[in-house]
């Protein structure tokens, strides 16, 4: 992983404005992610995770798992998606829905 920022970054752009701010002295993050209604997730990341790349991935899933349920979409066929992906960009759990199941699709 070269650059833990640009990896947030890609991962949540272009659905969502992204803002990393550096928060205290010892090298925290607080991502903030807006769209077009306000603030839709705020997650403080420190050092470590956005230092050792698995972490790092985990803390970005989980944001996308929070993003989904605040959003209404099934928590069961999120992280059933989420499993089955070794890919980080995928699956990213979309708006549209079609009977019970997600609509995923890569970025």
């Amino acid at each position: 992983m070269d650059n833990p920022f640009q990896l947030i970054t890609d991962v949540f752009q272009p659905e969502y404005r992204v803002n990393l701010s550096i928060q205290g002295l010892d090298g925290g993050i607080m991502l903030t992610l807006s769209n077009d209604t306000g603030v839709v997730a705020k997650r403080w990341i420190s050092a470590e995770q956005r230092n050792e790349p698995k972490r790092l991935r985990r803390l970005i899933q989980s944001v996308q798992f929070g993003i989904a349920i605040e959003q209404g979409h099934s928590a069961m066929a999120i992280l059933t998606a989420m499993t089955r992906s070794d890919r980080l960009e995928q699956p990213v759990p979309r708006k549209n829905w079609h009977g019970n199941q997600p609509q995923l699709s890569a970025r």
